[in-house]
């Protein structure tokens, strides 16, 4: 299905406090954007916002960054946000530029849900755990990382999980079917209609020892 979009949604994003306008300019200052020291965790596609609303609801001393490309889909997760959640900003931009945005150790943990698995080969570079894309996150992760990875799509997690073990991230956490394995899991819009289809969710955590390769 196709997204209907929302004609005001550039204008939309340019009044609200919440998404971040020129975000470069805080590159390597986040903390003090912030104005904490508290750990930032990063959504990679946040779509519609289910899934980090709730994480910034349930841990207020943690900072939630959404990073989404699609203006239409961050003014359907702004209308979610109420005025208690305080640590959660959005960054309407490509992932293609987060070294730009984010400098070295700035992010503690990056979240990838139901990320497009761009399934020809012709398009593998798009895909968000291409060699590229991770170079990226080794840089801007810090050395208490962690990348948690969400996908009903078998191929590619396969290719993630090859993608991982080649670019030397270590596995700390594997299934293969999330929902049967572990309860009180905060999910995603998709994730919701997968589950109620009954589909496989396939889940993995990984961190990138970075002080081992100095």
């Amino acid at each position: 299905m196709r997204l209907r979009k929302i004609k005001n949604a550039d204008e939309i994003l340019q009044n609200s406090s919440i998404v971040i306008k020129n975000a470069e300019m805080n590159f390597g200052k986040w903390h003090s954007y912030f104005q904490n020291q508290n750990p930032i965790y990063l959504e990679i596609g946040m779509g519609k916002g289910k899934f980090i609303i709730e994480h910034a609801r349930r841990n207020p001393h943690i900072n939630f960054m959404g990073f989404e490309k699609e203006p239409t889909v961050i003014c359907k997760a702004l209308r979610k946000i109420d005025d208690s959640i305080n640590n959660l900003k959005i960054i309407c931009d490509d992932a293609e530029n987060l070294d730009k945005i984010f400098s070295e150790g700035e992010i503690e943990r990056i979240f990838l849900n139901f990320s497009d698995p761009w399934p020809k080969n012709r398009h593998e570079k798009r895909r968000l755990t291409y060699d590229t894309k991770l170079d990226i996150y080794k840089k801007i992760l810090n050395n208490n990382n962690k990348i948690e990875l969400k996908t009903d799509n078998r191929h590619f997690f396969e290719y993630s999980l090859m993608q991982f073990n080649k670019n030397k991230f270590t596995f700390s956490n594997l299934s293969l079917n999330l929902h049967e394995d572990y309860d009180d899991i905060i999910t995603t819009e998709y994730e919701d209609k997968f589950k109620e289809m009954g589909k496989q969710i396939y889940y993995v955590e990984v961190s990138y020892g970075k002080n081992e390769t100095l």
